[in-house]
C-alpha cells in the first residue's frame, strides 16, 4: 500500500505510474477504515484499487490495514473533487458508495454527494459499462436516488440517460418506468450481494434488522 499524495491537484492522476501496472481499476468512495477495500483485494488480485477518504485518521488506519498490500493506494481527498479532477476519463471499472452519510435533516440535504453533477462525473470516469455500486440503510436517501435516476429528473439532467439502473434484493423501492417497454435502459444486475465483502456499516444494520438499500448504474456509452 502507498497513501497517494499527487503530484498536481488540478491535473488527472498517471494511474499506470502509480500502480506500477496496468490493470482494472476499483475504487472505493469514502473507504473509511479500509476493511472492504482490503477484503475486495483478496477476492481480485488482479485489479487495482484506489481508497478515497477525507478523513485523516480513516485514511491512517486504512494505510495501516494495507500495509502489505501492493494493489492498493489510498487517497486523502474530499470525493466529489477526486472523481472530478483527479480520476483520468474511462479510467474505471467499478465504483463503490456504500453507505454514504445521509445527512437527515432537510437543512443539510444539500451536502449529499448523490447530485446529477457527481454521476456525471462517475459517468465521466467510467470505463463503458463500467458500474457504480449503491448502498444505504436510509430510505428517505434512497427515495433520493431514485427521485434522480427517474424521468422527470432526467429531462432536466439529460446526461443520466447515459446510465443503467439496476435494483437488488435488498432494496424495496422500483421505478414505476421498470414495468415499462419504453424504459430499456434500466437492466438488473444478479448476485451483486453475495459477490461483495460485507461493510461495517452493513454488519451493524444487518444485526439491527435494518433494511438495506441497494441499487447500481451501469454506464451505457453513447449511441453512435
Amino acid at each position: 500500500m502507498i497513501e497517494l499524495v499527487p503530484e498536481n491537484y488540478v491535473a488527472a492522476l498517471d494511474l499506470e505510474k502509480i500502480f506500477e501496472r496496468r490493470a482494472p481499476l476499483q475504487v472505493d468512495l469514502g473507504c473509511g477504515d479500509g476493511a472492504f477495500l482490503c477484503e475486495l483485494t483478496q477476492k481480485f488480485p488482479e485489479k487495482n484499487f484506489l481508497g478515497i477518504e477525507r478523513l485523516s485518521g480513516r485514511v491512517g488506519k486504512a494505510c495501516r490495514k494495507s500495509h502489505k498490500i501492493d494493489n492498493v493506494r489510498i487517497l486523502q481527498m474530499e470525493t466529489s473533487y477526486a472523481v472530478r479532477y483527479l480520476l483520468p476519463p474511462e479510467s474505471v471499472e467499478t465504483f463503490y458508495l456504500l453507505f454514504p452519510d445521509p445527512w437527515p435533516k432537510r437543512r443539510h440535504h444539500r451536502r449529499r454527494i448523490f447530485t446529477p453533477e457527481f454521476l456525471d462525473s462517475i459517468y465521466t470516469a467510467l470505463e463503458d459499462d463500467g458500474v457504480l455500486h449503491v448502498a444505504t440503510d436510509h430510505l428517505d436517501y434512497y427515495q433520493h436516488i431514485e427521485h434522480l435516476l427517474s424521468p422527470a429528473a432526467q429531462r432536466t439532467a439529460p446526461k443520466l440517460d447515459r446510465f443503467n439502473r439496476s435494483s437488488f434484493p435488498g432494496g424495496s423501492l422500483e421505478l414505476d418506468c421498470l414495468k415499462q417497454s419504453s424504459c430499456r435502459r434500466f437492466e438488473a444486475i444478479a448476485g451483486w450481494e453475495p459477490e461483495l465483502p460485507l461493510t461495517k456499516f452493513e454488519r451493524r444494520f444487518r444485526a439491527q434488522g435494518a433494511p438495506i438499500y441497494r441499487l447500481a448504474l451501469r454506464k451505457v456509452s453513447p449511441v453512435t
